[in-house]
């Protein structure tokens, strides 16, 4: 896909995680909408993984560490063909299987998560498996930067470096939020690009919410032959949405019908102006 189709798809992304949150009376927003550009990029340009693929020992994987932001999982996987769309109409719906973290009794989810801290250590041991079977899948996970002070992460992150598992990346949606305050005030992992490196992992830096970035350092995993790779992608809360826009309010919540129309309104707008 072109980068303006990429764009294009984004918005549509956008708009329909904020049509499925208003319709289920429920969701992360703010953390689904600055996640979008990345779940674009992986699922339409890096990762090998379809339905018609998914139960192939050779497909890549990708696990959803930050497991509350679902509504933007769930919207890529309708789009890529993994279940039908209208589907996402009982989300958050007595049994229904889209509820408010990943499951895998939906197709295209790996693991079950939401308590964070465990899509890292789920990754680095899917990342082993490969190495021992002698696989060339790689292993995709998203974590939260409000997540990252868990242990697990940083066992993890050891275990992944000696092992070299550089077929394994870890991707930090660094949107500065989380649910009680500012990442820096809850408790600050920064300088994160530096405690990565004395974990032992390549690290490289991108603007989240930029499409042909995501793709140029998404596509060169590993950075480092013999090491893991994390990316920290700097991105925007409530992305495309200007009310939204890092506000600690929109980590959960759901629009009133005049904010829903403002919202698809800039979202428009802003998908006449892709060049």
């Amino acid at each position: 896909m072109t980068n303006k189709e990429l764009k294009q798809k984004s918005i549509e992304y956008r708009k329909k995680i904020l049509q499925y949150i208003v319709k289920a009376k429920a969701g992360h927003t703010g953390g689904s909408l600055s996640c979008t550009d990345i779940l674009n990029v992986l699922y339409n340009e890096v990762m090998n993984v379809s339905p018609e693929n998914f139960s192939s020992p050779d497909r890549d994987r990708y696990i959803q560490s930050k497991g509350h932001c679902v509504e933007a999982l769930f919207v890529v996987l309708a789009d890529q063909g993994f279940f039908p769309e209208e589907d996402l109409n009982t989300l958050c719906q007595y049994k229904s299987h889209y509820i408010g973290h990943p499951t895998r009794k939906v197709h295209g989810v790996e693991q079950n998560t939401g308590a964070l801290g465990h899509g890292l250590p789920i990754a680095t041991g899917t990342a082993i498996a490969a190495k021992l079977d002698n696989k060339d899948y790689k292993v995709y996970t998203l974590l939260g930067d409000g997540e990252m002070p868990e242990g697990s992460n940083w066992e993890a992150a050891l275990s992944a470096a000696q092992y070299k598992l550089d077929n394994l990346c870890a991707i930090v949606d660094k949107n500065g939020l989380q649910i009680t305050g500012a990442t820096k005030d809850v408790c600050s992992t920064d300088p994160l690009d530096k405690k990565w490196e004395a974990f032992g992992w390549a690290v490289k830096e991108v603007d989240g919410n930029d499409i042909a970035a995501l793709k140029d350092v998404l596509l060169s995993i590993p950075f480092e032959e013999g090491k893991p790779s994390v990316v920290i992608a700097h991105t925007t809360k409530g992305k495309g949405v200007s009310y939204m826009e890092n506000q600690l309010k929109w980590h959960h919540g759901v629009p009133s019908p005049e904010e829903f129309d403002q919202a698809m309104n800039e979202l428009d707008r802003a998908a006449s102006l892709i060049q």
